[in-house]
């Protein structure tokens, strides 16, 4: 429960990390929003393929991981139809901190959830280096997604105390979830392989729904590309070395 616990504290807290250089910046350049995105999608691509998916066929089966991913593809779709979607290129930005900014907050927060699941349901699984490995998946993730956040919030005239403090509190509704999945999963073991599986299927989703897209509409293809190899790789290697 301890190393849940840290895990994903740490892991919601790179929600913030992403949003620091919002303190001393107030833009970044396509480039390297797509450099960054890329290289988040091949991680979570990475750690969806090589450590969720081995792993939930591993503590159930084969009907019980298509069950999962189904799943978890479907509610991640649920959500992006239902929730508004930040869009930080088109989005015309209020000049105060009003309800369209409010709305905004609320759907990285219940975006959030799912992640924080993933984190929980890895923890509880037999394998002891998943757990760390998904942490370091949506850590990754949570950074940029930080970033874009920072980025709306400053461009509303928000003051930086503010802007951390929101930032942090959707940063922490990953640990509240994460709690609620390792719980479940401990304390109903047949739900662990679904869990995983869910998870997967929320960051596959994640991945080709927003990420991939994302990271190739504004003329930086290869670079992106290159980035999204490179964050594969990387994940790879953590893999490994967490056995």
């Amino acid at each position: 429960m301890t190393a849940a616990l840290l895990g994903s504290f740490i892991s919601a807290m790179a929600t913030v990390l992403g949003a620091v250089p919002l303190l001393f910046v107030r833009s970044l350049s396509e480039r390297w929003k797509d450099i960054l995105v890329a290289f988040t999608a091949g991680i979570m691509v990475s750690a969806s393929m090589f450590g969720l998916l081995p792993q939930a066929l591993k503590e159930s089966g084969l009907i019980q991981l298509t069950i999962g991913l189904i799943l978890g593809v479907v509610a991640l779709d649920w959500i992006e139809k239902s929730i508004p979607h930040i869009d930080v290129e088109q989005k015309k930005y209020v000049s105060s901190f009003d309800s369209k900014s409010l709305l905004v907050m609320f759907a990285l927060f219940i975006h959030n959830i799912p992640e924080g699941l993933s984190t929980g349901f890895s923890y509880a699984s037999a394998n002891e280096g998943l757990g760390p490995m998904v942490a370091i998946a949506i850590g990754a993730q949570n950074m940029p997604e930080g970033l874009v956040l920072a980025v709306f919030l400053t461009r509303s005239n928000v003051s930086k105390l503010k802007l951390m403090l929101i930032v942090t509190l959707t940063g922490l509704m990953e640990v509240v979830s994460a709690i609620a999945g390792y719980f479940t999963a401990s304390y109903i073991n047949a739900l662990i392989g679904y869990g995983l599986a869910f998870a997967s299927g929320a960051m596959l989703f994640i991945v080709y729904k927003e990420l991939i897209p994302e990271s190739h509409g504004h003329g930086f293809e290869r670079s992106a590309t290159y980035s999204f190899i490179l964050g594969l790789l990387l994940m790879i290697y953590i893999s490994h070395f967490f056995g």
